[in-house]
């Protein structure tokens, strides 16, 4: 087997060489000639008969050597048909050279050229059929359409690479610009905690009576502390609104699971249809960086809800357990496309918030029916 495998690595190397055209077609056009001149001589022709069947030989085959596809093959169809036309004869080595030529222009995109020429050898093998006729009509319209459908895979294969690097850089930039949404709303909770810290460090080195001056110097170092590290978020994160100055004058506190009831209002207004909000379990303190997280999913499944399932009523779920808040979005509508799978820029935008907080999403068909949206984010975010 590694015998017959070097063989035709050998053979693949020589085609794929620059100089493999120019060596075969000189011993394509040596064979020629030479079958035709001891054709021409054992029939008893001429010398000058000899001559123009040993040129006509030629003429069959040189091109390959010299010429672009497109150029050798018009060509070598030329003095094909001429061959067969007046003499009805055409080389062993001629149809080869043929058959390489219009193999060679399909390859190279030449769909229409390469079956025009073909096409006069069918009118020959209808007029005056023989056996170098029918090869050449048949055989040659073959290679030329096995070439065609080579260049075709390959363009499908180039087109579809293409597709898939776009699609992934879009995705990449989906997921980029969230991560970057994501930042800049936990700046504004976590900046908002660590003022607060500074804020009230400071509040009780002033107002306890009595305070150790130690006590004083370790509220006044976790106020300085506080301001520093918030300084140094801003520096990092706060960067992250310069791509969007327009948000700066309308910041805002973030929502949380307190503003779902009017989430939901809302989504009622502007689809018409029905929202329900489920709550089970005992509500408790989520970290704010969660409850964004959790709020942001719910707003994202409303809209895809309301694009893609118009009409539909949407039932929101919310479980609490110790450890973890689970959500459960549905609605009744048709569910994803059969032959499509799901997917969009929304879900990728709910899979990162739920990854950012160390939790997890699932999204697909409910069972029974409609589009379905589960996330489990743990009751403290990740660290």
């Amino acid at each position: 087997m590694s015998g017959e495998s070097d063989r035709w690595g050998w053979a693949r190397r020589f085609v794929a060489a620059p100089h493999a055209p120019i060596v075969g077609g000189v011993v394509l056009g040596a064979g020629a000639v030479t079958e035709s001149v001891v054709r021409a001589v054992t029939g008893g022709a001429d010398t000058q008969l000899v001559l123009v069947l040993g040129l006509l030989a030629l003429g069959t085959t040189a091109p390959v050597a010299f010429l672009r596809p497109t150029p050798a093959a018009i060509a070598v169809s030329a003095a094909g048909v001429l061959s067969l036309g007046l003499f009805h004869t055409l080389t062993v080595a001629g149809l080869g050279a043929q058959l390489i030529v219009l193999y060679r222009l399909g390859r190279a995109g030449g769909q229409v050229l390469a079956t025009c020429l073909a096409a006069p050898y069918l009118v020959l093998a209808l007029v005056g059929p023989g056996v170098p006729t029918v090869l050449a009509s048949s055989l040659g319209l073959a290679a030329g359409w096995v070439g065609i459908a080579r260049w075709a895979r390959g363009e499908a294969s180039v087109h579809r690479a293409a597709r898939q690097a776009v699609a992934g850089r879009l995705i990449e930039h989906t997921a980029r610009g969230e991560r970057a949404r994501i930042a800049r709303e936990l700046h504004d909770v976590v900046a908002h905690h660590i003022s607060m810290i500074a804020v009230q460090a400071e509040t009780a080195r002033l107002t306890t009576p009595g305070m150790p001056a130690a006590g004083a110097q370790r509220l006044s170092e976790i106020g300085d502390t506080a301001r520093a590290g918030l300084t140094e978020m801003r520096r990092l994160l706060g960067v992250l609104r310069e791509d969007a100055p327009e948000e700066v004058a309308d910041r805002r506190p973030q929502p949380g699971l307190q503003q779902l009831n009017e989430l939901l209002d809302h989504a009622r207004d502007t689809s018409g249809a029905g929202a329900r909000l489920i709550v089970s379990g005992t509500p408790s303190g989520l970290d704010p960086g969660v409850e964004l997280a959790a709020y942001r999913i719910v707003q994202e499944a409303l809209t895809n809800a309301r694009r893609h399932a118009p009409g539909a009523a949407v039932d929101v779920e919310l479980h609490y357990t110790d450890e973890a808040l689970r959500l459960r979005i549905r609605d009744n509508g048709p569910g994803p496309p059969a032959t499509t799978p799901p997917g969009g820029h929304g879900l990728t935008g709910m899979r990162e918030r739920a990854a950012a907080v160390g939790g997890r999403l699932h999204v697909g068909p409910a069972v029974v029916g409609g589009f379905l949206v589960e996330a489990s984010l743990p009751a403290k975010a990740a660290g």
